[in-house]
């Protein structure tokens, strides 16, 4: 069972996975970063100082924060679209990488191989 586990464990698609864990753990950080330190602000000071976190709706003995709820929102399209435009880079990265190596001709397929070597029989006669 233990050589079936480290099989699994040290597998490249689970360690790549791992990675890619790690570091969208960190692309995270830097995204909330983006949206509360520098957007968030920005966005507040143009819809005239108000901070979305304190809208409240008081209905009898309770509050409805629906300020957050838009706060969340807000949050997740920037995020989203911090992460549509990092992928679409890595897109466009690997293209140009893609387009920079010289396409291989293909290897002859057999008839043509055949018919070189008929025409090259032909030219020692």
């Amino acid at each position: 069972m233990w050589k079936d586990f480290k099989a699994f464990a040290f597998k490249g698609n689970i360690v790549d996975m791992a990675i890619g864990v790690i570091i969208g753990t960190a692309f995270g950080k830097i995204v909330s970063s983006l949206v509360n330190d520098m957007l968030m602000p920005v966005i507040g000071v143009l819809l005239g100082g108000i901070d979305l976190n304190d809208l409240v709706f008081h209905y009898h003995d309770t509050e409805v924060k629906y300020g957050a709820f838009l706060q969340t929102v807000v949050d997740f399209f920037i995020v989203a679209f911090s992460i549509f435009l990092f992928i679409k880079g890595i897109g466009k990265f690997k293209r140009k990488q893609e387009e920079a190596k010289p396409a291989e001709p293909p290897a002859p397929s057999r008839e043509e191989t055949l018919l070189a070597e008929i025409r090259d029989l032909l030219k020692q006669r």
